[in-house]
């Protein structure tokens, strides 16, 4: 496709949805440093450069399924226009820089989900959902803090049983160089699912305005460059409060604790994402973190952070949908 036959109006729209793309690896990049950055492993500023770097690795690794459940699995493909994807991007970014600026790990993922629900309910009403791909990612909202906290409180288990023989500075010092591992493979499977939801939401948006074979769903190589990259960007500028929320205020984790943790929470995003699911690398990583924490005992849990966290999973996707059904209605006055 001859980038250069794009129209001024969807250039805007494809520079909006990059806009998302560099706040979420900034809203998100707690994800994937809080953990290597809480057991100094790293210091901030390379853990941001080391998780950027894989964040755009993902790339050669991943396909584009994710995307295209975000972009022609949830919303009718004959209703995706100018209009509806303005209203569910300025929607998600606006819930995004909300609970960012209040240091909450809500679900970048689910706040652009909820921004295209509520734009597509706003243009058509109900029938222009499709129920059983939104159904899909709505099951993964639990299911993938859940998947992620019993993969870490396995892996903490397995792990304490090899190691017991050992010294407890001898196993500190082997997993502070096997978190490089861990983080680096958690940081490749946040940017395959992440990025892929914008890759989604352009390719849909280019086959909308006539761009594409047979109006078929495909991502553009341009297009997949273009999100890596963005992604990587916004995750190089970090999302420190929300770093400080993931990373000691839900439990205090040591370097073994750390790995099993970014195990869990790759294992969990390596699933979704050959699976096609969108799901929250937010959600993921907090079900690990709590519980490698409950390994050692309940208490160890600071319940009422989690419970916090909770919160704004719960409200996310209904809040950006409603911000989005507003710009949708705003869009109105110089969109079709």
């Amino acid at each position: 496709m001859d980038i250069a036959g794009l129209t001024p109006i969807l250039i805007l729209l494809i520079i909006v949805a990059l806009t998302f793309d560099f706040i979420n690896g900034m809203h998100d990049a707690a994800n994937s440093i809080a953990t290597i950055v809480s057991t100094r492993v790293l210091s901030p500023r390379l853990a941001v450069i080391w998780a950027a770097f894989f964040n755009f690795a993902a790339i050669f690794f991943f396909g584009t399924l994710v995307a295209k459940t975000v972009g022609s699995g949830l919303i009718r493909p004959e209703l995706i226009g100018d209009r509806l994807i303005f209203g569910a991007l300025a929607g998600a970014i606006s819930w995004n820089l909300i609970t960012w600026w209040g240091g909450l790990p809500s679900s970048s993922s689910h706040a652009l989900i909820g921004g295209l629900v509520g734009a597509g309910l706003a243009a058509s009403g109900m029938d222009a959902v499709k129920w059983n791909g939104l159904t899909k990612t709505i099951v993964a909202i639990p299911g993938s803090p859940v998947l992620g906290f019993f993969l870490a409180l396995f892996l903490v288990l397995i792990v304490s049983w090899l190691f017991v023989r050992l010294t407890p500075f001898a196993v500190d010092s082997t997993f502070r160089r096997l978190q490089f591992l861990s983080a680096s493979m958690f940081s490749l499977g946040h940017g395959g699912n992440d990025a892929q939801k914008t890759m989604g939401v352009i390719a849909a948006l280019l086959i909308s305005h006539g761009h594409g074979a047979g109006k078929a769903f495909a991502v553009p190589l341009w297009v997949m460059i273009a999100c890596y990259t963005a992604m990587g960007l916004g995750t190089l500028t970090g999302g420190w409060r929300i770093v400080r929320t993931m990373g000691t205020k839900i439990t205090r984790l040591t370097p073994m604790q750390g790995f099993c943790a970014e195990t869990g929470g790759a294992i969990a995003l390596f699933l979704a994402t050959h699976t096609g699911i969108p799901v929250s690398t937010t959600h993921t990583i907090t079900g690990c973190i709590v519980g490698v924490g409950a390994s050692r005992r309940a208490s160890a849990v600071n319940w009422g952070v989690a419970g916090r966290i909770f919160l704004a999973w719960v409200i996310t996707l209904p809040a950006a949908g409603l911000v989005a059904a507003a710009f949708y209605w705003i869009g109105g006055l110089f969109l079709t």
